[in-house]
Formats: C-alpha cells, sequence, structure tokens
C-alpha cells in the first residue's frame, strides 16, 4: 500500500487534479472581472443627466387677427434623461418650444409652455411653467416720420437746418390699444457734443406716447437716412479783457496775462454789435505767488451766444506792494 501511495502515478495523478483546481478558480475569477466591468460599461451608457438651456419661444395665433403683447422671447428648459441623449438634444436643440393660443379670444391669458419633438426617454420642465399674454385685435397704420435730436449737442454760435431723412412715412403694426397711445414718430438722431459741421447718419425710429415714452409697436422701415445741416451762426473777433475775482483784500494785486488776444464771438446781429471785448473774470484766490490757470469764456456774462473756443490760459502773478 505504501509503494502504491509513493509511487509516481500517485504524484502525477495529485499534480492533475491540483491543475484542475488552479484553472477553474482563474476561470472564475476572470469572468467575474469581465462581467464587472461590462456591467460598468453598460451603467456609464445608460446613465442619466441634467442640463438647462433657453430655446426660442413660438406662438400658435392667428398673427393675421391679433397682435400679442407680454411673452418672452425665449424660455429656459430643464431635460433629466439618458445622457448620450440629452448632451445631442441640448447641442442639436431639435424641437420647438411654444404656446398655443388659437383657441383664445382677446384679453390677458395664462398659458402652458409645450414641446414638440423630444426624445420620449427625456424629461422636461420649463421654467416658468406658464406665461401670461395679451392677445389684442390686430392694427397696422400709416404715421408721417420726422426728426428728433438734442439741439444742447450743438455748438454754440452754430445753428441747423431743416433736418431731412430718406424716409417720409412709416408702416406701424400692433396691438389696437398700442397703436391709440402714438402722438408722433421720429427718427432718434444722436450727435456729438459740441457739434459744428453737418450730420449724415442712420437713425432708429421710435413711435412715441405723449409723454415721449417708446410705444410697443412693430415699425417699418425700422430705421432712417438722416441728414442735418450745421452751420456757424453770424460772428466776429473781438479783444479779450482779464478781470481779477475772489481778491482777499485791497493790498492783494494780481498780474493777468494771457497769450490769447482775441476770440470770436457768435451770436445776434444786436448782440454782436453791443459787444466790444470778451470780459474773462479769473479767480485769484488761491493764488500764493504765480499760478496759470485754464478759464472758461462765459457767454451770459457776456450776453451772446457762445465763442468759437470755449476756454482760454491765463497767467496769474502775484505784485508786491
Amino acid at each position: 500500500m505504501k509503494k502504491f501511495l509513493l509511487s509516481n502515478w500517485t504524484y502525477r495523478l495529485m499534480a492533475l487534479f491540483l491543475t484542475g483546481l488552479l484553472f477553474i478558480y482563474v476561470d472564475g475569477t476572470q469572468t467575474n472581472s469581465q462581467s464587472s466591468r461590462g456591467n460598468n460599461q453598460i451603467t456609464r451608457l445608460t446613465s442619466d443627466k441634467s442640463e438647462s438651456f433657453s430655446v426660442p419661444l413660438s406662438l400658435t395665433v392667428n398673427s393675421n387677427k391679433y397682435f400679442v403683447n407680454g411673452y418672452p422671447q425665449r424660455v429656459k428648459i430643464r431635460l433629466t434623461g439618458p445622457s448620450a441623449l440629452v448632451t445631442t438634444t441640448a447641442n442639436t436643440q431639435n424641437f420647438k418650444a411654444y404656446a398655443d393660443l388659437s383657441k383664445l379670444s382677446v384679453g390677458k391669458h395664462k398659458v402652458r409652455i409645450q414641446q414638440e419633438g423630444l426624445n420620449s426617454e427625456i424629461k422636461y420642465r420649463f421654467e416658468p411653467t406658464t406665461i401670461t399674454v395679451d392677445i389684442q385685435p390686430r392694427k397696422t397704420v400709416t404715421y408721417p416720420l420726422s426728426v428728433k435730436y438734442n439741439k444742447q449737442n450743438v455748438a454754440p454760435g452754430y445753428k441747423t437746418g431743416e433736418a431731412s431723412a430718406d424716409v417720409k412715412n412709416v408702416k406701424i403694426t400692433g396691438a389696437s390699444d398700442e397703436i391709440n397711445k402714438i402722438k408722433r414718430v421720429v427718427a432718434q438722431l444722436n450727435i456729438p457734443q459740441d457739434a459744428r459741421t453737418s450730420i449724415q447718419s442712420q437713425a432708429i425710429i421710435e413711435a412715441l406716447d405723449s409723454k415721449d415714452k417708446t410705444v410697443n409697436v412693430v415699425i417699418t422701415p425700422a430705421t432712417a437716412d438722416v441728414n442735418l445741416p450745421i452751420s456757424a451762426g453770424k460772428s466776429k473777433e473781438v479783444p479779450v479783457s482779464l478781470k481779477s475775482r475772489g481778491v482777499q483784500s485791497k493790498s492783494d494785486k494780481f498780474k493777468l496775462t494771457s497769450t490769447t488776444k482775441r476770440v470770436r464771438v457768435f451770436g445776434t446781429s444786436e448782440q454782436l454789435n453791443n459787444i466790444k471785448r470778451v470780459v474773462v473774470e479769473v479767480d485769484t484766490s488761491d493764488v500764493a505767488d504765480e499760478k496759470t490757470k485754464t478759464v472758461d469764456l462765459d457767454a451770459k456774462l457776456n450776453k451772446v451766444a457762445g465763442f468759437e473756443q470755449s476756454t482760454i490760459k491765463v497767467k496769474i502773478s502775484r505784485q508786491n506792494d
């Protein structure tokens, strides 16, 4: 019996048995590992995600009969679903957000926002879920166009001619109650401060109410090309007269000098006939010894419309007794 146990065959059988056990163990481990990896990959492919973004909002309404106010141009939507589907939908936005007004009458209404075209596996929510709209009868009228600009921006002594636009009349469409608010339609021309030359520019057209507030309507065309002539008025050159102001006591004496000896003055014929020199008041109250200041020319003090230049430099020197 001992000989049998110690024989070569015995060792061979034991080795074969152990090899079989080892193979079964390794194969089972690899199978479990591959199964785990496969499950992880499937989980990653089917995992959910959420994403929010804004999309255009359209209305289902008889636009030939009604005009709608109060609705947003875009709305926010939140999508939740399979990661790949949500990402693709967010990138392509291949669906429509809309509010159905087709069965509503004139007046204000609270309407639910709907969608069309989303994959059935995606859940969605609009933020907000509803909007308030004001449905009014549609009205179209024609108004004459005038030009509006700030005359204060024209340089003193310069005058404006009659502004003209390439558009004479405009077509206005909107809700009837908004149309009824309109008092005038203007091309708003922006001119730079201290303008001295004629301006040719494109101007935005606006409809204004009695308080010059913008009325919410659609204007066609939306802009106009405007020409505003600007030219110098009547003028003449006169000498400059420097005068000290702000002297603390009679003993304070100052010498005032300027390289500008004469300036051009603008005004009416009467104003120009009356002015012989331009008085320039110079504040000397803060001068201890010597100082150079830039001093404004005062049109009201001299009773004229304005000057070609608005300031001059004046050197101030204290004089000792």
